[in-house]
């Protein structure tokens, strides 16, 4: 059964259209208005091995916020809802990851339940065209939406590009690990039955 989702919100700040495979290839199309955070999703893609178009039109006049604030919200919906019931998954994943002078970790569990433990230091203000503290709204506004319990943690590093980039990166192996299905597990990784 394919686990794929498409999904479409427009507001008075934002219109996104988002397609998603969790078993893809890797394969990416982003148009955000943002080069940095397309990069940023293209990266997510390619290293979870996911298969995502993204096309936002945002109110990038004002300023960079809620295109992707709003993006994250679209991405965590459509990674619940392209996780259908969960029955067969991992649902616990972790990426330690390095790049460069950058080693970032992020643990996932796709327990229903949201909540995001970010612990990571950016000394500039921008990177490229995006902000960078719409780095923690982003993943915050995925965990909430997708219900999951999200933990970032920067562990060295001094590079913001390296740092940012490797965060994604690492979010992407540990999400592909969390969803990947184990033949042990017949129903759903719990011992109440359910992980919403």
């Amino acid at each position: 059964m394919a686990r794929t989702a498409e999904i479409q919100r427009k507001t008075r700040e934002t219109d996104i259209k988002l397609e998603l495979d969790l078993d893809g290839t890797g394969i990416f199309h982003t148009e955000t208005g943002i080069g940095f955070f397309d990069h940023m999703l293209n990266s997510f893609s390619r290293h979870g091995f996911f298969d995502l178009q993204v096309s936002v039109a945002g109110d990038l006049y004002v300023d960079a916020h809620h295109t992707v604030e709003d993006t994250g919200i679209v991405l965590g919906q459509a990674i619940k809802s392209a996780l259908g019931d969960k029955k067969g998954i991992k649902r616990y994943g972790s990426s330690l990851l390095p790049m460069d002078d950058v080693l970032a970790l992020c643990a996932i569990d796709l327990s229903g339940r949201p909540y995001l433990v970010y612990d990571v230091a950016l000394t500039v203000d921008r990177v490229g065209y995006m902000d960078t503290e719409l780095v923690k709204e982003f993943f915050y506004a995925v965990s909430y939406a997708a219900g999951m319990n999200l933990h970032i943690k920067l562990l060295n590093g001094a590079n913001n590009h390296h740092i940012i980039e490797a965060i994604f990166k690492a979010f992407a192996r540990a999400l592909d690990e969390a969803s990947g299905y184990d033949a042990r597990i017949q129903d759903v990784l719990s011992t109440k039955g359910t992980v919403d």
